[in-house]
């Protein structure tokens, strides 16, 4: 797990492949990956493990599984790699992210939710096969700061007052200019925070926490109504994307233009390092079950995750939640749905407990376990050795053998006894 020294024994399992890893009680934190923090905390399945020499700790991965396509073909790999973007106010989100795919010359890219060309600020851009968690970020809630522009005199209490009661579930239209059908839809807006208030110029500037697809534009438009003197968005910025805020390594396009460039010309990759992050940075708010490294190309094509598979296991997941599989090593390898919570995975004794929703890994990135079981198992049936761990049928004992002996001779043989002649009736 991580970078600690954990190779205890060396497993006769697996051969040279493997080592038992036995978890030590006190770990620090910074020995590990953002997803296996606060390990030490989580519930442990009770079980030793054996970790394999595939895979690495996402903050090792060499920075050409974050960009080079050409090098994926070649070495039969995967990329993940998340930039935490600022965008310019004018472009629209999709041009953005179709330079940012020129600039690194990359075969996909996608971002976590459409920004307005006006709007500027928070836009996660994905690059390939981190693609993947697109639309689990771009329903994850979003923060932004606005300016807003009232038509008429009001005071800081009636505005605190206002925003009070905005707060929670409203109706909202989207607005006459918009790329989507003006239906009515309930959005929740879980906080309106006052920033400042230009009673004289009429301008207020207002924190708002939100759910996804939430119209800023339309929320100024209801608090001035609300007033009773009608109000207008002046300027927005998206200060916060699912977990990522603009305080969490945000990068210009101007950045990445030159991290690229000092890559390519001066073979010097710390910059890119910077603004390349790995994509489990994204899924820190997940529920997460750490797996055994045996189960990982099972899940990596589609298999349910069972009790035996498990090492450690997060408090508090609750039924039909959504949570994230994780390595040993701290790679995420799918979000998957739970099938019971807490309590339940630890009284159970077998059976599965998630289902997979959306797999990240790559198949073939560990190696598969059950074939190599398989061809163990007929290697020892064609020796003809017995399967390790078979139970030895014993030919059963009785008491009575003597008079079962007598009862068999005594037996009429009834193996070749002609069949009766079917009656037919006299007509």
């Amino acid at each position: 797990m991580g970078s600690k020294k954990k190779h205890v024994e060396k497993g006769s399992a697996d051969g040279d492949n493997a080592h038992i890893v036995s978890v030590p009680t006190k770990v620090q934190d910074a020995h590990f990956s953002v997803l296996l923090r606060n390990v030490m905390s989580m519930n442990s399945n009770g079980c030793s493990f054996a970790q394999e020499i595939e895979g690495c700790p996402p903050n090792q991965r060499a920075i050409q599984k974050y960009i080079e396509y050409v090098y994926f073909l070649n070495h039969n790999n995967f990329s993940f790699g998340v930039i935490n973007l600022d965008k310019p106010s004018n472009p629209s989100s999709h041009e953005v992210v179709a330079w940012v795919k020129n600039i690194l010359h990359v075969e996909k890219t996608g971002h976590s939710g459409t920004l307005d060309p006006k709007v500027s600020g928070c836009l996660i851009v994905c690059i390939e096969k981190a693609t993947r968690l697109v639309k689990s970020q771009q329903n994850a809630g979003k923060g932004y700061i606005s300016i807003c522009r009232l038509h008429g005199h009001a005071n800081m209490e009636e505005l605190r007052r206002v925003c009070e009661q905005l707060e929670g579930p409203l109706y909202q239209r989207p607005p006459l200019i918009s790329a989507v059908k003006r239906n009515l839809r309930i959005r929740t807006i879980k906080d309106l925070n006052i920033l400042e208030f230009d009673e004289k110029k009429g301008l207020a500037i207002l924190e708002v926490n939100c759910q996804a697809g939430t119209y800023i534009r339309t929320l100024c438009v209801h608090v001035g109504l609300m007033l009773g003197v009608g109000g207008v968005m002046e300027e927005l910025r998206r200060v916060k994307s699912g977990v990522l805020t603009e305080c969490d390594n945000m990068v210009t396009m101007h950045d990445v233009l030159d991290a690229y460039w000092l890559y390519q010309n001066q073979g010097d990759e710390r910059y890119l390092r910077k603004i390349i992050m790995p994509l489990e940075n994204i899924l820190v708010n997940h529920k997460r079950i750490i797996v055994k490294d045996s189960a990982v190309a099972a899940l990596c094509f589609g298999a349910a995750l069972c009790k035996t598979g498990i090492i450690y296991f997060d408090n508090d997941i609750k039924q039909g939640e959504e949570i994230v599989l994780v390595t040993s090593k701290g790679e995420a390898i799918a979000l998957a749905t739970a099938r019971c919570n807490t309590e339940g995975i630890a009284i159970s004794t077998y059976g599965f407990v998630a289902k997979l929703k959306r797999v990240i890994m790559e198949r073939d990135h560990y190696r598969r376990q059950w074939v190599e079981t398989r061809k163990k198992r007929k290697e020892r049936e064609a020796a003809g050795l017995s399967t390790p761990g078979a139970v030895k049928q014993e030919p059963k004992l009785s008491l009575n053998t003597d008079a079962e002996e007598m009862q068999t001779e005594q037996a009429p043989d009834t193996s070749e006894r002609p069949k009766k002649r079917p009656r037919h009736s006299d007509d």
